[in-house]
């Protein structure tokens, strides 16, 4: 009944064909037919590496669709984890205080509106061509102020997983608490943040209430060759948050030699950080989300199991800028 990792991805949104459409063509996904359901909602299912991602929109307001649209944007909708035993799982999760939304689709609440499906293990499918990115390493869920310990321990003991990582982190007069927690396969992993509301309000404070309330903030996309990633997306015109030369300064002092020379660190603003294991490289796409409360990020791990503390803060002082650049 073991939680084995992430089948696919919900994702609802506006206009199907438009968002698949923006992700074939700036990370390279490869999109199936769409499909069009007797209610109207159409759904098209794009894939890369171990990625799956379903993309459903619908025009008809009362549809659930598009009433998740309605409140939150376009946003993940539910994430389907993969078990031995998906009835097993639901059980487990049910007896644990989760509430079931669809017992027949196993559909449990996860955080907010978004949920989480029990299935069973994807069949082995003929491997793909190499393309730009390998797999979903991690999913960033933001929760209210408060709550972080509860989402922890909901996941501990609903879903069998256990926490690996935890940091406070502060930006300017803003401060965000965080804690990682990963199943026992060690394929998928809750990155979950919360607002220290005794701050000056923040980037997750706005997340919450231009969302609606708790959610997925972001989708991390593991790389093998996060240069030639950021390289090639770029050239389809896809921007990436900037970072001050003083952070890639610094790092020969910090790290000695990295895997991926400083200068071309410094050129695509690629940020470095290691564990015990080896060294991480990391980057968030620029939102392109009207509510900007979802985007991308692009991590190559060589080596790295968890995440450097000092990247965490990086990085969220790179969407700080995007947010300050964006109400000028």
């Amino acid at each position: 009944m073991s939680i084995q990792s992430i089948t696919h991805v919900e994702f609802y949104c506006a206009d199907a064909d438009k968002t698949a459409a923006g992700l074939c063509a700036d990370f390279g996904f490869a999109a199936d037919a769409p499909e069009t359901a007797p209610d109207g909602a159409r759904t098209i299912r794009l894939r890369q590496g171990s990625i799956r991602m379903h993309l459903a929109s619908a025009a008809d307001p009362d549809h659930p669709v598009a009433g998740f649209v309605a409140r939150h944007g376009d946003g993940v909708a539910a994430l389907a984890l993969a078990c031995t035993d998906p009835q097993a799982a639901l059980e487990r999760a049910e007896r644990h205080g989760a509430r079931v939304l669809d017992r027949a689709g196993r559909l449990i609440a996860g955080f907010g509106d978004t949920a989480l499906r029990f299935v069973p293990p994807r069949p082995a499918e003929p491997a793909d061509e190499p393309g730009l990115l390998d797999a979903l390493d991690h999913v960033a869920i933001c929760v209210p102020a408060g709550e972080l310990a509860d989402a922890v321990r909901f996941c501990e003991a609903a879903l069998g997983f256990h926490r690996i990582f935890g940091e406070y982190i502060e930006v300017g007069r803003q401060a965000m608490d965080s804690s990682v927690v990963q199943s026992a396969s060690g394929e998928v992993t809750f990155t979950l943040i919360e607002p220290d509301t005794t701050r000056r309000p923040g980037q997750i404070d706005e997340f919450l209430a231009s969302h609606d309330g708790a959610g997925v903030q972001h989708l991390a996309f593991r790389t093998g060759d996060i240069a030639t990633a950021v390289r090639t997306a770029r050239a389809n015109g896809v921007e990436f948050l900037s970072t001050p030369g003083a952070y890639f300064d610094a790092l020969a002092e910090r790290f000695g030699e990295t895997a991926i020379p400083v200068e071309t660190l410094r050129d695509l603003h690629v940020l470095v950080d290691q564990d015990h294991g080896g060294q991480l490289f990391q980057i968030f796409v620029r939102s392109t989300h009207p509510r900007r409360t979802y985007f991308l990020e692009l991590i190559e791990r060589q080596g790295a199991g968890t995440f450097g503390t000092a990247n965490i803060k990086a990085l969220y002082e790179a969407v700080e800028r995007q947010s300050s650049d964006a109400a000028v």
